[in-house]
């Protein structure tokens, strides 16, 4: 049984690397699919709004399916559905069938990452300790596997229909090859399907307002770096596409290190510090004269970010009697971030320019120095929860 599980822990790992391997691949070639639709700043800000969308309005179907044919089909087919949708925002010729596609592109994102994160949650149960930051972590590395292969793409001016077509169908057959291995779960007869919301506590509304501070920077870095690059320090696709790139690289080296930072000093303490390295990197992008700094900018946010959102979670159950509600609402919350920041950096940038839109980042960064002490209640779960607070 417990070779099983951890089978089920490897699996898991894999789909998590493989969703990330998405997010990255499209993030870096924005700018070309941002150039073939024709659209400006605020108009791609809006069109990066549809993921979210999409997200909020078909995300609550995947219990629904998960409920209906079991754990492995479900995500199998979701995680499917998002790889293969990768391939549909760079063969928009305008705004309105880029909107379309984001949609379909946020929406499947959605569903499949509620599959995925139930199934690292059950296998973390199974297992009696912490696997949920090295679960990220995989998916920091898929993101980072992802960009890395979009900035060559993008030096050698490869057609981003070509790269994302390819790329969707190695991504999809590897999804579904990882998706054996996965849990099994299936619902009893009588059981009754999940609520489609869960209202959180008002301890999860503070906990998820430090997560969609963090969530909204890595959003808004994730999808706006090469851009910024691009529109303000006039630098080469290629340039601008490292940005990304070296971004999703410091978030997958904090989130795989995460774990023994916060045994060392405490979850309060490790997301004050991250809020510092956080804010130091958004003062480095809005100020930066060359590339290299606003680079090193961008590394310097995913570095402070990356470890917020598993401690988030981890205090959102330890935070009342109803742990899995407080989870649900936190978890809305800081996804809801996710989606909605790279529309808000574009309309704002559209109304002044992408330096305040990052203004803004920096700004919610330095909210995790004075927030931090929210997550006293819930510093770590199971394997971190000996790390001294203070």
């Amino acid at each position: 049984m417990l070779t099983d599980v951890r089978r089920a822990r490897y699996a898991v790992a894999a789909v998590f690397c493989v969703h990330g391997t998405v997010t990255g691949s499209f993030a870096t070639r924005i700018p070309w699919i941002q150039d073939h639709a024709g659209v400006s700043a605020g108009q791609l800000g809006l069109a990066l709004a549809f993921p979210a969308i999409g997200s909020s309005l078909l995300m609550p179907l995947s219990g629904a399916i998960t409920h209906r044919f079991g754990s492995r089909i479900a995500l199998r087919g979701l995680l499917a559905l998002w790889t293969l949708s990768l391939a549909l925002p760079a063969f928009a010729p305008d705004l309105l069938t880029l909107c379309l596609a984001l949609f379909v592109y946020g929406a499947t994102s959605g569903m499949s990452d509620v599959a995925m994160n139930a199934l690292g949650v059950e296998v973390e149960n199974r297992l009696g300790r912490s696997i949920m930051s090295g679960l990220h972590g995989m998916w920091s590395a898929g993101a980072l596997i992802g960009s890395a292969a979009g900035t060559v793409a993008a030096h050698a001016e490869v057609d981003a229909r070509l790269h994302h077509c390819l790329a969707a169908g190695v991504l999809t057959v590897l999804g579904l090859l990882a998706c054996q291995g996965v849990l099994d779960l299936r619902s009893t007869p009588d059981e009754q399907p999940p609520p489609r919301f869960a209202l959180p506590p008002r301890p999860a509304l503070l906990i998820g307002a430090i997560g969609f501070c963090a969530v909204f920077a890595e959003g808004a870095s994730l999808d706006w770096s090469a851009v910024y690059l691009r529109d303000v320090l006039d630098t080469s696709p290629g340039v601008a596409a490292a940005s990304t790139t070296a971004f999703a690289l410091t978030m997958a080296v904090a989130r795989f290190a995460g774990d023994r930072v916060v045994d060392r000093f405490g979850a309060v303490r490790t997301v004050r510090a991250g809020g510092v390295l956080a804010t130091a990197g958004g003062l480095l992008v809005v100020t930066a004269p060359h590339p290299g700094v606003a680079m090193t900018g961008f590394g310097l946010i995913g570095l402070g970010v990356a470890v917020v959102i598993p401690l988030a979670f981890a205090a959102a159950g330890r935070s009342g009697p109803n742990p899995s509600q407080a989870i649900a609402g936190v978890a809305t919350i800081t996804y809801t971030s996710g989606l909605i920041a790279p529309s808000a950096i574009g309309g704002i940038a559209d109304l002044t320019s992408l330096v305040v839109s990052f203004g803004l980042v920096t700004l919610l960064a330095s909210g995790l120095i004075a927030g931090a002490k929210v997550l006293r209640a819930g510093s770590a779960v199971r394997r971190l929860s000996a790390a001294p607070v203070e």
